[in-house]
């Protein structure tokens, strides 16, 4: 049986320890022991990317702007980028260094090397901060996949990019048409009456974790900005 080695480590934001494993040829970040996302397991990770571009060509423009929210292991930037055009730009948002120089390193040849594709602007911090930050109608699509979205908290902090004045944020950065998809753990129906009270409409899309699941495990949030 092939060993799991631990690539690497470091300090979690808010305590704690976040590694990178390796086993076969699957790679794996775990925060205190408990993976928190696997390469084997990135179907909801694909479908967040492929919710969010696979749309009739008039909810985009012809050059979008796209947010991405958490690189992660790089599955949801790998789903985007084979659904725009070279003209697109996706700004990818990460709040922990270690996770990109991760991508940069030991993980290059699983999606890393997509943060050289020249569509890509990769901002190490806060997403939060980021779209508080934006200007209005700066953005086509926005794809949130932080801290297990707003059902299981890892950082409380996370919190208030899920309340009502965070989902307003992002409706004021979203053009006109435009589009947020919203990652969880499960379904939480008082997020999805914030998100209709904010002006969104909304769909839960059920998630499976990856492709032969006989249940979905997750939910996305599709959130259409009305007006």
């Amino acid at each position: 049986m092939k060993p799991h080695v631990k690539l690497a480590e470091a300090a979690a934001p808010g305590g704690g320890r976040l590694t990178l494993h390796e086993h076969d040829g699957t790679f794996c970040i775990r925060i205190n022991g408990q993976i928190l996302m696997d390469s084997a397991a990135t179907a909801s990770e694909t479908l967040l990317g492929e919710l969010a571009v696979n749309r009739p060509l008039a909810a985009l423009t012809a050059a979008p702007h796209i947010l991405i929210g958490g690189l992660g292991l790089g599955f949801t930037l790998r789903r985007v980028l084979a659904g725009v055009g070279p003209d697109a730009r996706v700004t990818v948002a990460e709040l922990i260094p270690d996770v990109i120089e991760w991508n940069r390193t030991h993980l290059h040849g699983l999606n890393g090397g997509l943060l050289d594709d020249p569509r890509v602007a990769l901002v190490p911090g806060d997403v939060a901060e980021f779209i508080r930050r934006a200007p209005a109608a700066s953005c086509d699509a926005v794809l949130l996949d932080v801290d297990n979205g707003p059902v299981a908290m890892v950082q409380a902090a996370n919190r208030g990019l899920y309340s009502r004045e965070g989902i307003g944020r992002i409706a004021a950065m979203l053009r006109p048409g435009g589009r947020a998809a919203i990652w969880s753990a499960s379904r939480d129906d008082t997020f999805a009456d914030r998100l209709a009270a904010g002006g969104f409409a909304v769909e839960a899309v059920p998630a499976r974790t990856y492709p032969a699941q006989r249940r979905p495990a997750h939910l996305i949030y599709v959130a259409d900005k009305v007006n």
